[in-house]
């Protein structure tokens, strides 16, 4: 399984979806308490998701061309 990968991509991931939906609040006029708040929690939630859709996709063995989780992705490029 490779929960280092995720891992990884989920620390990059959070923060840059915690500024984009923080700095969106903030533009659109609302207090920046309230603008930091909304992004922590929406920002949790989205990666949640995420990662809970990605866990039961390679548990089922499901293929994902973007993810390249499945040890059957990495066939020889050639061979289409």
């Amino acid at each position: 399984m490779p929960i280092k990968k995720w891992i990884v991509q989920y620390a990059i991931a959070l923060p840059i979806i915690f500024v984009l939906l923080t700095g969106v609040q903030y533009l659109k006029g609302r207090s920046l308490e309230y603008s930091i708040e909304f992004g922590i929690s929406w920002a949790l939630v989205s990666v949640t998701i995420f990662a809970l859709r990605r866990f039961y996709n390679y548990r089922k063995n499901i293929n994902c061309a973007v993810c390249n989780d499945l040890s059957n992705n990495n066939q020889d490029p050639n061979s289409k």
